[in-house]
């Protein structure tokens, strides 16, 4: 039998109140919880974008960040980082690095699914290319990030809410991955 898969479910100063299944906590009134992004870039500087899986309970079909998932009960951020991007992606990464520390959102999708996060914000460094699972990635493709944060910012609709959100913030903060 497959293990039930826990998110933490916090207040609004971040601390753990209780946890919820994974596969049951997003709808209409889905509570604060916690999640990461991670943003993928290689040895050309080029970034990973990648497409949900048509599948996906919220935005599926949506072009957005590299990876995305949630810590366990007790699971250090970074570590879970680590954990899930051999699971989403068939890769191993390096060099990883928080960049948005207090990132945090709240979307609501077309189908009145909602996104209600604290989602520390991470890069990191990837050799070669993904191997993804298709239950979570439709497709992929490597950008350039200038021309990635321009698409982003002419047409946030295209794209996930948080890539949206994440994207211009990642630029500030760490402009040289943007440079070029």
């Amino acid at each position: 039998m497959a293990s039930v898969e826990e998110v933490v479910l916090v207040d609004e100063a971040g601390r753990p109140i209780g946890t919820a299944d994974k596969a049951t906590v997003h709808g209409p009134a889905t509570p604060l919880h916690l999640a990461f992004s991670c943003h993928l870039f290689n040895e050309r500087g080029e970034y990973l974008a990648t497409r949900r899986a048509l599948s996906k309970k919220t935005w599926p079909g949506v072009w957005t960040n590299s990876f995305c998932g949630h810590p366990g009960p007790g699971e250090d951020t970074a570590d879970a980082v680590l954990r899930r991007a051999p699971q989403e992606l068939g890769v191993e990464v390096a060099e990883l690095r928080v960049a948005l520390p207090d990132f945090r959102y709240r979307a609501t999708d077309a189908a009145g699914t909602v996104e209600n996060e604290i989602c520390p914000v991470y890069v990191a460094r990837l050799h070669g290319d993904p191997a993804p699972d298709a239950t979570e990635v439709a497709e992929w493709k490597w950008a350039p990030p200038s021309l990635l944060l321009q698409a982003v910012t002419a047409t946030p609709w295209a794209f996930s809410p948080w890539l949206a959100l994440q994207l211009p913030l990642l630029a500030e903060a760490s402009p040289a991955l943007f440079s070029g």
